[in-house]
């Protein structure tokens, strides 16, 4: 999941108006799409470490050993740069659907609450209206994410060995991952996990549209509009409301991570409640949940 930059969306709220500019909507899309996979660049180390430490915690105990361990054992562009083609892909996608929906959203909302225009709605209608956009974006997501966390993750599962032990060639590449889970489990192979990317996508968003736009009105000097608050404050909302967005959403994004790697059945509510009782409430917000390195059959699966 990406949190969109805080100019990004001031761009978008500003050309989402009735009788915003093609033109100007199709630049402000080209150019978050751009910042963001410069973004998955930068950070993908770091979520590489993120998803490591939330299925693996007994091998990872903090984030400098997950770091060292990756690149002396699987090296940079396998190890820690691991699954950046999907991220990629997930991210242009997230923003794509993200950034039509939520405007979509938006006009719907201001005739249901009788405004003019959309940059009248309040703080509530606009955090409903990125909660429901979301929805959209958890169906391009779970696929891409599935193929990311599962690249990520292939020496700790064991597929890697197996694979090499075996003398089947280890599928490193998105292409060839994807081609294995579609022949091993089907299509719907594809979406395991969708539930919990669902939740963690549609109340993620919900409070980062609610917690920017609140703080957006908040930081609103008087006699002024929103929209000309400058960038330093535009700034703050965004981070406010990316702060909130990842405090609400980690216990699922936790949940996603296990069962993406595991290829796990167990549903959302069972795992949350599995973390809670056998490990105490602070795994939903720590490393995650101490699981085995293989599933119940003992197979590893890609």
């Amino acid at each position: 999941m990406t949190t969109p930059s805080a100019e990004i969306v001031e761009e978008e709220l500003r050309d989402k108006d009735a009788h915003g500019s093609v033109k100007d909507a199709a630049i402000n899309f080209t150019a978050g799409s751009l910042g963001g996979i410069a973004g998955v660049y930068v950070g993908q180390p770091l979520d590489t470490v993120k998803v490591k430490m939330q299925a693996f915690p007994q091998l990872y105990t903090n984030m400098f050993k997950c770091l060292s361990d990756t690149y002396r054992k699987d090296g940079i562009w396998r190890g820690l740069y691991a699954g950046t083609i999907p991220a990629v892909v997930a991210n242009v996608a997230e923003n794509s659907v993200l950034f039509a929906g939520y405007g979509t959203m938006q006009s719907i909302a201001a005739q249901i609450v009788g405004v003019k225009s959309p940059k009248e709605l309040p703080s509530l209608a606009n955090a409903c209206c990125g909660s429901a956009a979301a929805f959209f974006c958890a169906l391009t997501l779970c696929p891409t994410e599935l193929i990311k966390c599962k690249l990520q993750a292939m020496r700790e599962t064991g597929a890697k060995r197996v694979c090499e032990t075996t003398g089947q060639k280890v599928p490193w590449t998105p292409y060839a991952l994807t081609a294995h889970v579609i022949r091993t489990e089907g299509f719907k192979g594809m979406f395991r996990g969708l539930g919990s990317t669902m939740i963690r996508e549609m109340a993620g968003y919900f409070f980062f549209f609610g917690g920017y736009e609140l703080t957006r009105e908040l930081l609103t000097p008087p006699g002024k509009t929103k929209e000309e608050i400058g960038i330093g404050r535009t700034i703050v909302s965004g981070g406010i409301g990316g702060m909130t967005l990842w405090t609400v959403i980690f216990p699922f994004d936790v949940v996603k991570s296990r069962v993406q790697i595991q290829g796990s059945d167990a549903g959302v509510v069972t795992v949350i409640k599995e973390i809670y009782t056998k490990e105490g409430e602070r795994h939903l917000f720590d490393s995650g949940l101490p699981i085995q390195s293989l599933p119940p059959d003992g197979v590893p699966r890609l």
